[in-house]
């Protein structure tokens, strides 16, 4: 593949989702708006050249994406489920024809290898999927009444508009987790990408606004605005917006959910991650390895979900230790186009800072450093992004342990005694998004998911900490949020609840017998 990772490549790439040198930053799916906010390039971390640029959104152009998006929610709204399901249902069909293409731009504009552009693009079909079979449930209740004649029952119906604030490491996935859903729920979407990955935005909206089209829906049910930090403050504050659904750090979580809190809006917060791998006596080490490998150095170490602590039973850890060394000696990194290597590079310079800072401090702490790490320079090297995955023995109450640190560096730590002992050093976080435990033990494994065990919204039994299925509901707790998107029921977050009572006789009796004559 590296072979075809030429200049005109790309070109045909950006020319197929109508990317030009320069791009505007707002959408309602009809057209693109003549947007004269702040001129940004996007700079592929592979090879440190500018892609194209975008002219960032103003709080005018956000404003009138609103005013679009609230006047297609009006008729939205009314279109039966089931036909929203089959428009989510072409989407998908288009992603299909589409994928390679996209997942290609997802790669070389972020970073990832291209099997994990390819797979978010697979994942976004898969939830386009499920959201089809979806559209003809939206199940209520019934219930019964104290009051005879009378018939009792829960529905629900669309909420409005959905904010939509996704991440860097997950470009185009996430967006589609939450607009599958929120579509077929007969509410209306606005999109604010990471600044980092705008192109990957602009082509998601160009396959849509294709598929819309074709089926006649209103414009404004698909909108993108384009902008930094600002844009994502305008929607928090924005009582039009009743649900932001916010993917990022835990700093900039909070300040979200203070804002849409202040308005009592509602809030869908997907954000940092600690997660650890227990590795017990008994584990399979065909198992384990590959595991803790990629869960830590997948995507640079970017994942919300990635692999950031291995908490290992003493009779096991010195064979694991230098089995996971042994590991990282064998890994391949650069250009993430090339299927050959293993690990790609980090989004940006900032994220460089950010990774040499923090081995700093783990040896400033008292770590022991057993995989240096380091930037990687000379020839296909050039964009300064790629750094090497390190291997850091530490102890849990380590200030940088406690922190998430969104690079490749992994954490490792001994315990000893029974499986509770470790539970309690991976639930000893602020955070609380994935967990997994590694054993062939039957009793350790059901108390990992027991109530007593993991404190995660994840909890993997001989698996990694890193991916997640479509048809679960994805989300952690403490620090991540206690959001949940995806699957299961998921899709409740995104419509309001309402009860219904139906008297269907001639009077009107009471609730609790209470007696009200004239």
């Amino acid at each position: 593949m590296v072979e075809e990772m030429t200049d005109l490549g790309i070109q045909e790439i950006l020319s197929q989702f109508g990317i030009q040198n320069e791009n505007n930053g707002a959408s309602t799916g009809g057209h693109w708006f003549k947007t004269r906010g702040t001129k940004v390039d996007s700079v592929s971390p592979a090879d440190g050249k500018v892609i194209a640029s975008v002219n960032f959104a103003t709080e005018a152009d956000y404003e009138a994406v609103v005013l679009k998006s609230q006047e297609a929610y009006k008729e939205w709204k009314t279109w039966p489920a089931p036909k929203r399901g089959e428009v989510v249902r072409q989407l998908g069909e288009k992603l299909r024809e589409n994928k390679m293409a996209l997942g290609t731009l997802v790669s070389y504009e972020m970073g990832k290898s291209l099997q994990e552009g390819l797979g978010e693009v697979q994942e976004m079909i898969d939830i386009c999927d499920f959201a089809v079979g979806l559209s003809r449930q939206l199940y209520g209740l019934t219930i019964k009444s104290e009051r005879p004649g009378h018939r009792m029952m829960e529905q629900y119906h669309p909420i409005g508009i959905v904010g939509i604030i996704s991440a860097f490491n997950f470009p185009v996935a996430v967006w589609n987790w939450n607009t599958a859903l929120a579509w077929i729920c007969g509410d209306t979407t606005i999109w604010k990408p990471s600044e980092k990955t705008p192109l990957t935005a602009i082509a998601c909206q160009q396959i849509t606004q294709e598929v819309f089209e074709a089926n006649g829906v209103p414009e404004g049910v698909s909108c993108v605005v384009i902008g930094d930090a600002e844009i994502g403050k305008l929607m928090s504050n924005d009582k039009r917006v009743p649900l932001i659904s916010a993917t990022g750090s835990t700093r900039m979580g909070k300040s979200v959910s203070e804002a849409v809190g202040r308005r009592l809006g509602k809030s869908l917060l997907e954000l940092g991650g600690n997660n650890a791998i227990i590795i017990t006596p008994t584990a399979d080490l065909k198992i384990v390895l590959p595991g803790a490998v990629f869960g830590a150095v997948g995507t640079a170490g970017q994942r919300c979900t990635s692999t950031r602590r291995l908490i290992i039973h003493e009779d096991v850890y010195d064979t694991m230790k230098n089995a996971m060394v042994k590991a990282y000696g064998q890994l391949k990194i650069g250009n993430p186009l090339d299927e050959s290597n293993h690990v790609g590079p980090v989004i940006d310079q900032m994220a460089v800072d950010t990774y040499l800072a923090a081995l700093e401090k783990a040896k400033a702490q008292g770590a022991n450093i057993l995989v240096e790490g380091g930037v990687l320079e000379g020839a296909g090297y050039e964009s300064g992004c790629y750094v090497y995955p390190a291997i850091v023995e530490a102890d849990n109450s380590l200030d940088i342990v406690q922190s998430e640190t969104f690079a490749p560096i992994l954490y490792i730590m001994k315990y000893s005694g029974s499986v509770e002992n470790a539970i309690e050093i991976q639930n000893n976080v602020p955070q609380g998004l994935s967990s997994a435990i590694m054993t062939n033990n039957m009793r350790e494994a059901e108390l990992f998911v027991s109530e007593t065990g993991s404190d995660c919204g994840i909890a993997n039994v001989n698996i990694g900490t890193s991916g997640a299925e479509i048809g679960g509901a994805f989300g952690g707790e403490k620090e991540t949020g206690g959001g949940r998107e995806s699957g299961s029921d998921a899709w409740k977050v995104y419509m309001r609840r309402q009860t219904n009572t139906v008297n269907y006789t001639d009077s009107l009796p009471l609730a609790q017998g209470i007696k009200f004559e004239l």
